[in-house]
């Protein structure tokens, strides 16, 4: 399917997780609906996912000055999701290292 792109590990979605306890970030697609995230999370990590919750993100213009000039680039846009197991399920996205 290929919907999610990958886990979502910052230091704000850390301290999401360990308030919370069974909520997961991912990037994902910017096409995916909540249905179909649900559908892969609960079939790649084999838990039961209670609610979904998405936040699209626009790409930013960055500009620096640098000894040769002006630098200008763009961030890419994404969309990220926010996952809520059932109480007591969990993910381990440090299993596989």
């Amino acid at each position: 399917m290929g919907i999610i792109i990958k886990p979502l590990v910052t230091e704000k979605m850390t301290a999401i997780t360990e308030k919370a306890g069974n909520r997961f970030g991912f990037v994902v697609r910017p096409d995916a609906n909540k249905l179909e995230i649900k559908k892969e999370v609960e079939t790649l990590y084999g838990v039961t996912v209670v609610d979904v919750n998405t936040m699209k993100y626009a790409g930013k213009s960055k500009s620096r000055y640098t000894k040769a000039g002006i630098v200008k680039g763009r961030t890419n846009a994404y969309k990220k999701a926010v996952v809520t197991l059932k109480e007591g399920e969990t993910i381990d996205f440090y299993s596989n290292i």
